[in-house]
């Protein structure tokens, strides 16, 4: 028997993928789910609440990394349905393109996205859901906010890692920030 990782799983133990987070930054995706109305535009923001790695309880967008060969559509895919459920039905185009790159970082003061365990790059989009959204996982809730409920101040002191800049830099790549 051999200490191999089975390569097709895509995936590091905890020691290892630790390891790598001390030594270079990780690839992720940031997902802010959306409904639109007939005309394309946003009605609603849906913002997920679970622990962020910081150990509080936020509201956050969907994120996650992406794995070895894995496309960054499939990890978009993968973790709408991961946290929103299979019925969530995403409109992600065959090659998608990000609204904006974000920098987290164990030292807030850095960029203002925070993540304690790494530096992390990360891909973010606005993704139209269309189904039935039901919390999976390890998120505790999901609920949908106007564009202006989205950004308020009541909303935004439930979000840490920089979240709260991430959905207004989100709103204003569609043209729906209040």
């Amino acid at each position: 028997m051999t200490d191999h990782i089975d390569t097709r799983t895509n995936w590091l133990d905890p020691q290892q993928l630790d390891a790598v987070r001390g030594q270079v930054p990780l690839v992720y995706v940031d997902a802010v789910p959306v409904r639109i109305d007939d005309m394309g535009n946003v009605t609603s923001v849906g913002m997920l609440l679970r622990q962020a790695p910081d150990g509080t309880i936020s509201r956050t967008v969907v994120s996650g990394r992406v794995l070895l060969n894995e496309r960054v559509r499939e990890a978009l895919l993968r973790h709408l349905e991961k946290d929103l459920g299979p019925l969530a039905l995403p409109k992600i185009p065959p090659e998608p393109a990000p609204f904006t790159v974000v920098e987290y970082f164990p030292d807030p003061s850095i960029s203002g996205f925070h993540d304690p365990r790494q530096h992390a790059v990360s891909l973010a989009f606005v993704v139209p859901v269309s189904g039935d959204c039901q919390p999976t996982q390890d998120a505790l809730d999901l609920a949908w906010y106007t564009p202006a409920d989205a950004v308020s101040e009541a909303v935004r002191r439930d979000m840490t890692s920089g979240h709260d800049r991430l959905i207004r830099l989100a709103l204003a790549s569609v043209g729906a920030l209040p």
